[in-house]
């Protein structure tokens, strides 16, 4: 079995980038910019310290453009780890990172609000593992600057895995983990 980062790199390919998910995502992989940090605690309060040990080595290192740390031992509950995501982003606020730095987060188990569980939209947000994903907004405002119709990615996205069906999805992240 693959490694949760070997497994959430695989994720990041073979969903993220080849169904343009994120459209910004290939020429960051291409440039080896993204950095993947293992989380492997227990607890939600040394996550948050890794949160702001990424934080910093983001402001120390503008080579490394996006940070996903995945947690391979925490957060395996996905209410649990909404709670967690509240207490980052409010971290990342109170830490003087807001603005900075904005916070996208993945889950196994990812349900947007409103939508069934089982509806394939949430395979844009289901990973191998529970991720936070640091970006530079900076970054972000000026890939959505150049960008078309950027409002449209969510809405293109749920079109596309809905096309696709969740069975397909869940066979990608099944394969992963083997």
């Amino acid at each position: 079995m693959l490694s949760a980062v070997k497994q959430c790199k695989a994720w990041v390919d073979k969903v993220v980038v080849k169904h343009q998910f994120c459209p910004f995502a290939e020429r960051e992989i291409e440039n080896n910019t993204v950095r993947y940090v293992l989380y492997d605690g227990e607890d939600a309060e040394g996550l948050l310290h890794c949160l702001i040990d990424e934080s910093q080595y983001l402001d120390s290192h503008s080579e490394t453009e996006t940070t996903l740390i995945v947690i391979e031992n925490c957060c395996e509950s996905f209410d649990e780890f909404l709670d967690v995501t509240s207490m980052s982003e409010q971290l990342l606020e109170d830490s003087g990172y807001g603005g900075v730095y904005q916070l996208a987060s993945f889950h196994p188990c990812y349900c947007f609000e409103g939508v069934e569980e089982n509806d394939a939209a949430n395979y844009t947000n289901r990973s191998p593992y529970p991720m936070l994903h640091l970006l530079r907004e900076e970054s972000l405002e000026k890939a959505v600057k150049n960008y078309p119709s950027p409002e449209l990615i969510p809405e293109n996205n749920i079109k596309l895995a809905r096309e696709k069906g969740s069975q397909y999805f869940q066979d990608i992240l099944n394969k992963i983990g083997k």
